[in-house]
């Protein structure tokens, strides 16, 4: 569900709150989706995220902490340039539609005074982010629109901004006359269908439309439903809300339904690559058994050679010639090359022999090594499934150094990180590190683990390292361990799943193989039910932050 007209008073009147603040910095976060970072007097840094894509266009304060795109859209790289440190006067909302205007001042290079206006049409399949001068000249949009795909409303660089046609519809504070047993969508300003629907519903229970309006307007709450979410309890669906302040809910929202969509569009790539080759490297094992399989029958081809140098002097060269076996007694059937002599034919039959029989030992390492492949690109499709983006990140580095993946080109330099981008919980007087993929099960285990550490990991499974540093050592603290090894695994789905566990001593790094495998020597094992909620709850309690 978008966002309509009514829902965005609420939030405009929110945002005009932080007003007037400077913007400190713009950023990329997909190419439909900038971030703000606000800096405000009575409200400390706040973090403004505006999405114009088709589907899911909105916008919100976050607190989450998002990833960036390494390299900045034209249209990012004109806000930068012409309103570097501006100031946001206010934020108007345009005749209650999913139109908001952000005034914006700046300073040029004169040391004058200069405005602009940011339009952020939230519009479904039309959302867009407009920048204009004060004469209403557009100095650059997110999505340029020619003449050719919409004749109407022309939106390039040099134009003049149009406001789009709207309706002949009502103020919804000041609508009268109005037909509630029809869609208040054709009649009212800044209605959507759902609203419509709930607004119906109510005033047939005997409530008035000008409360209902009040109570839209000054509503500092959403109540998100599986589909729906709104900012009054939509009554009509009978069905229990969630209900969250505005921004919170608006960040709840929209995190986890965006994650995935931003990882593919940062690291598509990654994942593009892992299921190549795990599908190649699985095409290739069953080719491998067979040439295998057929390689085992090089003895004969020694017996044929046998055979024709015995009895070179008293056969004929034919296409099939039948000979006695010298073990079996039994008669042979020995192909022959017409192209070459008996001799020719023997000696080729030789070569046969000694390539399959030298072949064995190369095909058995190299099935092996096949195996070993389809496991590990097996592990990494594991990893991925619960990545985060700086998760997938880390793991495009591990294939940029296997010579997987090559290394984009960017012109801005990233600084490498020291630490990974591991899970930390401090428990008390316990602090427990959980690592997502190879590289932070690397760091965990290698460096900065200790003797004396209790190491978890399950069972038959691919899944993270889980390292438990305290002084003593309880039954709480190995079960929260275990549930964290079991929740961050391919086990996450099912039940009682086995836990190994020991100390960091008892560890021994398998030689040359990948990254992050090593075997136990001793260990003890715990069985486990992985239940996310409860994950979710031990991770909101004692998370450390980055």
């Amino acid at each position: 569900m978008a966002m309509d007209g009514l829902l965005l008073v609420t939030i405009t009147k929110q945002l005009n709150e932080l007003c007037p603040c400077k913007i400190n910095k713009f950023q990329n976060i997909s190419d439909e989706e900038i971030l703000f970072q606000l800096h405000t007097r009575n409200h400390g840094n706040q973090k403004l995220l505006i999405n114009v894509h088709s589907n899911t266009n909105r916008l919100y304060l976050t607190n989450q902490r998002e990833t960036t795109q390494a390299n900045p859209s034209n249209f990012v790289m004109v806000l930068r340039k012409q309103c570097a440190n501006c100031i946001i006067e206010s934020i108007e909302q345009m005749n209650y539609d999913r139109i908001l205007c952000f005034h914006l001042a700046t300073r040029n290079e004169l040391g004058d005074y200069v405005g602009f206006n940011l339009y952020v049409e939230l519009m479904g399949k039309y959302a867009n982010m407009i920048l204009v001068n004060e004469k209403e000249v557009i100095i650059d949009a997110l999505k340029r629109i020619p003449v050719y795909e919409n004749s109407k409303r022309f939106i390039h660089p040099g134009a003049v901004y149009k406001y789009p046609e709207q309706g002949q519809k009502q103020i919804p504070t000041q609508a009268k006359n109005l037909d509630f047993d029809q869609s208040l969508v054709s009649q009212v300003y800044g209605f959507s269908p759902i609203l419509s629907t709930e607004f119906a519903y109510r005033i047939h229970q005997g409530e008035k439309y000008a409360d209902l309006i009040q109570e839209v307007i000054h509503s500092q709450t959403l109540y998100v439903y599986d589909t729906d979410y709104h900012c009054i309890e939509l009554t009509h669906l009978h069905k229990q809300a969630k209900v969250y302040p505005l921004m919170e809910g608006l960040n709840a929202l929209y995190t986890e339904k965006e994650h995935k969509i931003r990882i593919k569009e940062q690291c598509g790539d990654v994942y593009r690559t892992v299921e190549k080759e795990l599908k190649r490297e699985k095409k290739k094992l069953p080719k491998l058994l067979q040439t295998l399989d057929k390689s085992k029958d090089y003895k004969k081809y020694q017996e044929y050679g046998d055979l024709l140098f015995a009895y070179m002097s008293q056969i004929k060269k034919q296409p099939n010639i039948v000979l006695t076996s010298f073990e079996t007694g039994e008669e042979v059937t020995i192909p022959i090359d017409m192209r070459l002599d008996i001799k020719g034919n023997a000696n080729k039959y030789y070569q046969k022999y000694h390539k399959l029989k030298r072949s064995q030992s190369i095909l058995e390492e190299q099935i092996q090594i096949c195996k070993d492949e389809i496991e590990y690109y097996t592990q990494l499709s594991d990893q991925l499934k619960y990545a985060s983006i700086e998760d997938a990140l880390e793991i495009r580095e591990e294939l940029v150094n296997n010579r997987v993946l090559f290394q984009k080109n960017t012109k801005r330099k990233v600084k490498k990180k020291n630490v990974p981008n591991l899970i930390h919980l401090k428990v008390n007087e316990a602090d427990i590190y959980v690592g997502k993929n190879n590289i932070q099960n690397n760091y965990i285990t290698h460096k900065l683990a200790r003797k004396e550490d209790l190491w978890f990991h399950v069972k038959d499974y691919h899944g993270s390292h889980v390292l438990l540093k305290c002084e003593e050592v309880n039954e709480e603290l190995i079960r929260m361990c275990a549930l964290l090894a079991a929740y961050y695994s391919k086990g996450q789905l099912s039940s009682s799943v086995p836990v190994d566990y020991c100390p960091i001593n008892q560890l021994k790094k398998v030689p040359g193989s990948k990254i992050g495998f090593v075997t136990m020597k001793k260990y003890k094992t715990i069985y486990i039910d992985p239940n996310q909620e409860q994950v979710q709850e031990i991770l909101q309690t004692y998370k450390k932050p980055a």
